[in-house]
């Protein structure tokens, strides 16, 4: 499986009016992964279908991310059938089949009490993999996810309320002297009914892990390869420093490096 991953974070400063009093010195983030995973189809490809495909986005712990986000508008390429597809529920994802790369955009609406700004993602369908990852394979998909996390400045109380015990948002405490009132039964019932997560989901073994338990893991072997690379450039350094003067007392009067 080839996977590619990129990291970046999005800051959605607009200001959405809501009548609840809103929240001065606080953030709240919701880490979120949009991508593409792709099968070849092997024997049943043909020329102008050779790749099943599916475009998503997803909360980085799969946890579900309809507590902010509203719907989801994927545009495709003009030469698909119906190109723009809104999805209004999780999992928010499309599949399709075709035979090209192209970029998909990505449009978040968000529910009016979290943000009326839109938040516009782009992303490269890539079905064929690199050179180096060997030939395609109808077991093996080729994986390409975006990390982001999505800054919510100054919420209202009424969606700090709504997401402060979610497993999907990053909710920090309160600044000094303001306190809010716990969340009503009503809405607690609410999440528990309404599940949108994608833990179960069928490509879930695909799925990248981006908690940060197994970025510290990646981190610390990344550096161990660094030090041991060190280590050898050293070796190699100290051989290559060591050579003139071994020479030097092997050699007799008028004689050259390399003769005897």
């Amino acid at each position: 499986m080839e996977n590619h991953f990129i990291f970046s974070i999005f800051f959605l400063v607009a200001r959405p009016y809501c009548l609840n009093k809103k929240l001065k010195d606080v953030e709240i983030s919701f880490p979120i992964v949009y991508g593409t995973i792709s099968f070849w189809l092997g024997k049943k490809a043909s020329e102008y279908n050779s790749h099943k495909w599916t475009v998503y986005v997803r909360s980085a712990n799969n946890e579900d991310l309809s507590v902010i986000v509203k719907r989801v508008v994927f545009q495709l390429h003009p030469s698909f059938q119906n190109p723009t597809r809104v999805v209004e529920q999780p999992p928010f994802e499309l599949s399709e089949s075709g035979w090209g790369e192209f970029e998909i955009a990505i449009t978040l609406y968000f529910h009016s009490d979290v943000c009326e700004k839109r938040l516009d993602l782009f992303h490269q369908l890539k079905l064929y993999p690199e050179e180096e990852a060997g030939p395609q394979s109808t077991k093996k998909p080729v994986v390409v996810e975006t990390y982001d996390e999505i800054v919510f400045p100054e919420p209202t109380e009424a969606f700090f309320q709504r997401v402060q015990n979610h497993p999907a948002a990053n909710v920090p405490r309160l600044p000094p002297g303001i306190t809010l009132p716990p969340p009503g039964s009503m809405e607690i019932v609410s999440y528990e009914k309404k599940r949108g997560d994608t833990k179960d989901h069928p490509l879930s073994q695909w799925f990248s892990n981006f908690s940060e338990a197994d970025e510290l893991l990646k981190l610390a072997a990344a550096r161990q390869q660094v030090q041991a690379h060190i280590a050898k450039l050293r070796r190699q350094l100290t051989m290559i420093e060591g050579m003139p003067q071994q020479s030097k007392a092997l050699s007799g009067p008028g004689q050259q490096f390399g003769h005897i």
